[in-house]
């Protein structure tokens, strides 16, 4: 049961914002019992596809799916595994140089204005390590949107999750201002991207961004560190 209303809602065939047949009818419809919709209303709440109401206005509705969910997942089968800060920023940036390398021609202008505009908004923001951290990740996820892949973007938010919190980590472990020379140095390096996409060099582009991420590596995880996910995540993610 959970399974169909978790198709319904995924293919879109229940909306978000709708609520759910009443429990009555949603039990005549499948053939179950009160205590198996109750189950399977535990698990599509649980994965946050749907927020139940208790009382006598209560009921479920549909929740868009949030890619925060998969990244929960995520964290932790890695920190299952003791995964290394460092091999999240290597697939990210493997995520990162793949999306430029397939940048879809037709929309590449569009995205490319659109990179351009956070450009000029991140020069406002530099100064504040806080904002212009949110910032940062706002232009890496745009990046991997030069690739016109669903797949793609999905994978990279998941890492993108994971890179925010341990950006938060980061900043409240130093002290203020201690990033505005780094935050100078990203906006930059941004620029530099787009005036390489702008004159149609994907490949000068990519082999850029690589060097860019690889000292953005060195920069918050350093060579030889031994921090992994759980230690990022763990009171990120409670």
């Amino acid at each position: 049961m959970a399974a169909e209303l978790r198709r319904r809602i995924v293919s879109g065939e229940l909306e978000v914002g709708d609520p759910l047949p009443s429990e009555g009818k949603l039990m005549s419809q499948f053939g179950v019992s009160r205590p198996t919709l109750r189950e399977a209303f535990r698990i599509l709440e649980s994965e946050q596809l749907i927020r139940v109401l208790r009382g006598a206005r209560g009921g479920a509705r549909v929740l868009k799916p949030d890619p925060g969910v998969a990244a929960r997942y995520t964290g932790v089968l890695l920190q299952s595994n003791g995964t290394p800060l460092a091999d999240v920023y290597r697939a990210r940036a493997v995520l990162e140089e793949s999306a430029i390398a397939i940048a879809d021609g037709r929309r590449l202008p569009a995205n490319i204005k659109r990179l351009d505009a956070l450009v000029a908004e991140g020069a406002e923001l530099v100064e504040s390590t806080p904002a212009y951290s949110e910032h940062d990740v706002l232009f890496h996820r745009t990046v991997v949107e030069l690739g016109a892949n669903i797949t793609l973007k999905v994978l990279a938010d998941m890492l993108f999750h994971i890179i925010a919190a341990h950006n938060r980590a980061f900043i409240a472990a130093h002290p203020e201002g201690y990033d505005v020379p780094a935050n100078r140095v990203a906006q930059r390096a941004h620029a530099k991207l787009v005036k390489l996409l702008g004159a149609g060099d994907l490949g000068s582009a990519q082999r850029y961004w690589r060097r860019h991420l690889e000292g953005v590596q060195h920069y918050m995880v350093g060579t030889d560190s031994k921090e992994t996910v759980v230690d990022v995540l763990a009171a990120s993610f409670r």
